[in-house]
């Protein structure tokens, strides 16, 4: 059992079912606080409700680039592990501002303090941060892809079981729902700070250093620098896209209750699932950069089908389709882990999530704002934006390949 609790798989189980249930809780709240505002019109729901989680990204976003760095610093001296406490301490201060706001007669607006309290704490990226460090120096070069794809494994089975629960859970009381986040989410502190083992290196670590010449560490910052904006050019594609398709689902012509909601984050998660398996079957067969464009293939013609969804059986069709959607960003990790000395894992992970964090505010701000303009005459305007964008990152992963085709971790 002490080997078991020195995984950081339990608490990105863990925390996932509490942050599945909250995001279910706070966009169903937010959208019915909008439609009692707007007397019912849906159109001016949304646009109130995109308006709102702009604002509310911009907060968290901005507040946790702020506070990256020193929390950065202070990782360095006592670990990883550190990323994941104070991250996930933010979250649950955060979950406690909106449960204040359903029993007290205080303004929507109250609720950005939560956002500012979850970004001052490092937020997603400072929690990420951790899970990919400390993923990556508990496992061997050889099989980091595979490592940090099962951690997304089951991230995707915490969401499935926390999509397919929390529609349920919504109707017997938001309440219910909320208060069950907070429990597991406090237990996911809890076990963070007494049973999770912050994994060190060892001296002897029999994986190669990194080369200390010149020309190699000029070609290491290049593939770095590459794997990054990679990264970015996906995720500006598909982090805002995903927000707005949360509220795309609750207008009609889908008109989604709460259940139907929960379904659908379920069929969100479940593409961690097929991710993993795409993985474990292709990746001896294709390698990390012919995996990596896969999942990207598969991401954008499943966005650009969501464009079209006008039935919810098409919205699961398009899920099916992006059925490989979850690999490229783990996997790019473990290409990126492969370039750096462990001692380098901290600085350039929390680095990374910086970039991340600029880059998820960026994409939402875009959305988030194109959006309520498009409802008027193709509301999934965004979607295609998003695949388009989103195939764009194939571009510096190609380049890479091209100057090293005989090295798959570039």
């Amino acid at each position: 059992m002490g080997t078991i609790l020195t995984f950081v798989e339990p608490v990105v189980v863990i925390n996932k079912l509490g942050t599945s249930f909250f995001e279910l809780a706070f966009t169903q709240t937010i959208y019915n606080h909008s439609l009692k505002t707007t007397d019912g019109d849906s159109d001016r729901a949304q646009t109130l409700s995109s308006r709102f989680l702009l604002i509310q990204s911009l907060v968290s976003s901005v507040a946790a680039m702020l506070s990256i760095i020193p929390l950065s610093r202070i990782a360095d001296r006592h670990g990883p592990k550190f990323f994941l406490v104070a991250s996930q301490i933010g979250s649950v201060l955060g979950m406690f501002m909106l449960l204040i706001f359903m029993y007290s007669e205080v303004p929507l607006e109250f609720l950005y303090l939560g956002s500012l309290l979850h970004g001052l704490s490092g937020g997603g990226p400072m929690f990420w941060a951790g899970v990919a460090a400390l993923a990556a120096l508990s496992s061997e070069q050889g099989k980091r892809t595979l490592k940090l794809n099962i951690v997304d494994f089951c991230f995707g089975v915490a969401g499935v079981v926390g999509g397919l629960m929390s529609g349920y859970l919504y109707q017997i009381g938001p309440s219910v729902l909320l208060s069950i986040a907070i429990l597991l989410s406090v237990v996911a502190v809890l076990y963070s700070v007494f049973l999770l083992s912050d994994v060190r290196s060892s001296e002897s670590e029999s994986e190669p250093l990194l080369s200390q010449s010149e020309s190699v560490n000029r070609m290491d910052k290049i593939s770095v620098g590459m794997l990054m904006v990679a990264m970015m050019v996906f995720m500006v594609g598909m982090i805002g896209a995903e927000n707005v398709l949360q509220l795309y689902v609750l207008k009609p012509p889908l008109s989604w209750d709460s259940v139907w909601a929960g379904y659908g984050r379920a069929a969100t998660s479940a593409m961690y699932l097929s991710s993993f398996l795409g993985v474990l079957v292709l990746y001896n067969v294709l390698g990390d950069t012919a995996l990596t464009l896969l999942g990207i293939v598969s991401n954008c013609t499943g966005m650009a089908i969501m464009a079209f969804a006008t039935d919810s059986w098409v919205y699961f069709l398009a899920r099916g389709i992006m059925m490989l959607a979850c690999v490229p960003m783990p996997t790019l990790r473990a290409m990126l882990s492969k370039n750096l000395h462990p001692q380098q894992y901290g600085r350039v992970f929390g680095l990374l999530q910086l970039v991340l964090a600029v880059t998820e505010l960026l994409s939402n701000v875009f959305f988030t704002s194109i959006y309520p303009l498009t409802l008027g005459w193709f509301a999934g305007l965004c979607f295609l934006l998003s695949g388009g964008i989103s195939y764009m990152s194939a571009a510096p992963i190609l380049y890479l390949y091209g100057r090293n085709p005989r090295h798959e971790a570039i």
